[in-house]
Order: structure tokens, then sequence, then C-alpha cells
């Protein structure tokens, strides 16, 4: 979805977007719940843990990372179970999380209540892409896409955080 901005060899690569600190496990992704039934271990074979959430009268999984933390440090970093550190995500293209394909870009409710596409500020390689390029994919086919997906799937959309720029 975003190869007009990112290559994949540069998403492969930086991997930042596939790991989590404890402050940042509200952007890990909401998955369908036929994703959760499918994938009950991670690339190395260990199960995977969901919690299963509802929104918008959705139920919806979000991967359970909580056990993974080996120690108190709120910076230490644990990987998606997906994520096989030297080949990469391990879920076949068909299969990879929406949220995962659109990231850095979030759909999120704006204090207004109404819903924009904004832009995550902690991706190196898309700190590199002109902001009006951003600007431009969002109100493209990038995001009409992520637009249709919410409406089928609301859970997507997540509360807009200061600090991420309004892309439309």
């Amino acid at each position: 979805m975003l190869e007009k901005v990112l290559s994949k060899n540069s998403c492969a690569e930086c991997r930042f977007c596939c790991s989590f600190r404890r402050q940042s496990l509200w952007e890990l992704p909401r998955l369908p719940l036929e994703f959760a039934e499918r994938y009950q271990a991670g690339f190395d074979g260990e199960p995977v843990k969901y919690i299963i959430e509802e929104n918008a009268g959705m139920k919806y999984a979000i991967t359970d990372l909580t056990g993974k933390y080996l120690t108190d440090d709120p910076e230490e970093e644990v990987r998606c179970p997906f994520l096989d550190p030297s080949k990469g995500c391990f879920l076949p293209e068909a299969d990879k999380p929406f949220e995962c394909s659109m990231w850095p870009l979030r759909y999120m409710e704006m204090p207004d209540g109404g819903q924009k596409i904004s832009l995550t500020p902690t991706c190196p390689a898309i700190n590199r892409v002109p902001l009006d390029e951003m600007k431009e994919l969002a109100r493209g086919d990038a995001g009409k896409k992520i637009r249709k997906y919410a409406e089928t799937h609301p859970y997507i959309i997540k509360d807009h955080v200061q600090g991420f720029e309004v892309l439309e």
C-alpha cells in the first residue's frame, strides 16, 4: 500500500514497526478473530497469546506481548511473534494484518469526533519522505483503502495521539 513512498527493502532492513515497548502496546495491530484462530503459533513455533476485545460492536484480537518482557525496563522491546529476525515477517502477504500494511499511517478518531489519516512520527524511513508526498498518499488510493477497511473493521480506528501528523 505504501510502495510509492517506502521500498520493501527499507522496511525489511529496519523492522522498527515490528517491536514494541510497553508504552507502545496500544500500537499493536487489531486483528480479525479469524487471524487469531489461524495463527496460533509464531514464526518459531511458540504459541501466540491473544487478548480479545470489543469496539464498535465488533470483537477483535490483539497479540498479547505482556508476558514476553524479561525486565522492568520501560525501554525494553519485544518483537512481534510473526517477525523472523533474520528474514522479516513470516506471514504470507495475503494474511499480513491490515494495520501492518498501512503502518506508519494510522486512522484516528480526532477530538472533534471526525476520523483522519495520521502519520506515526517514529518511523525512521518515512521521516525521509516529504510531508506533501505523504499527504498525497492519504488523499489517494492508500487513503481510500484505509477508509474502506475501517468501514467494515472500525476497531482499527485509534484515538488521536498528540504528535501524530494529520495528513488530510
